[in-house]
């Protein structure tokens, strides 16, 4: 028989169940009890002892089996083809009994190495074990007091899966964000190399304006230049000119004045 992984609630020890549902343990076979008649003729039937069983004591822990069993449900597996079951104890623990357990909840720690902070799956299970040992222990002395415990101890897992949802949530919310903030890098990236091109195409045309502007100013100067330089030869021969026509006046006008 090979047990389901070991855990920090105390159950009580397996029992095989067979194909008919039927446990084979000596409890089982106790409650089948055969009625027996008198023999014919032997006499009055003798009156019962007056000792009987307590009724209520019984009831109660039956009833308190039943809430054991709906708070920690009986461990099942398989092994060659037969089924075997597990119920948790219904034993009282002893003081002696809870020390142990703090030690082998301590001992577990350390020998599966969990973190003494933060998240770490292997320390909530340690616990969730823990907490389920003390409900138990808790249930058989007052059935009332371990459902209570059972409804903090569901509380606090909602609470848990909860948190856990808004964690994976908010995980997949930042993935999203960070693709989205990678996309919109690349994008950004290839409109600032477009708009660096288009830098370097205008600067690259201001630059042929330039050089378009200064030959055109150069030759407008040439231009000028010669411009200049032929007015001031026609000027320089219309003073010739003139001066001659003086000199050819005034040597007509002399000879006739005398």
């Amino acid at each position: 028989m090979i047990p389901p992984n070991s855990s920090l609630v105390k159950y009580d020890n397996p029992v095989l169940v067979s194909r008919n549902t039927e446990k084979k343990t000596p409890k089982s076979r106790a409650l089948k009890v055969t009625s027996t008649s008198p023999p014919p003729g032997s006499g009055p039937v003798p009156t019962p002892p007056s000792k009987k069983l307590p009724p209520v004591d019984a009831k109660s822990n039956q009833q308190t089996d039943e809430i054991l069993n709906s708070i920690l449900p009986p461990r099942e597996w398989t092994e060659n083809g037969q089924l075997w079951v597990q119920q948790v104890s219904s034993t009282p623990a002893t003081r002696l009994d809870v020390v142990n357990q703090q030690e082998e909840l301590d001992r577990r720690l350390q020998q599966r190495q969990a973190r003494e902070t933060g998240i770490c799956p292997v320390r909530r299970e340690l616990y969730s074990q823990c907490f389920d040992e003390l409900i138990r222990q808790v249930t058989i002395n007052c059935a009332e007091r371990g459902l209570l415990l059972l409804r903090v101890r569901d509380e606090i897992r909602m609470t848990i899966a909860a948190y856990q949802t808004l964690y994976e949530s908010s995980v997949a919310f930042g993935m999203r964000k960070a693709l989205q903030a990678e996309q919109g890098k690349a994008d950004m990236e290839r409109k600032i190399s477009e708009l660096e091109q288009d830098k370097r195409d205008l600067e690259r045309q201001v630059n042929e304006l330039k050089a378009r502007c200064e030959q055109i100013e150069k030759r407008a100067a040439e231009l000028r230049q010669v411009e200049e330089k032929k007015h001031a030869e026609e000027l320089q021969f219309l003073k010739r000119t003139n001066a001659q026509l003086k000199n050819q006046l005034e040597g007509i006008i002399a000879p006739n004045k005398k």
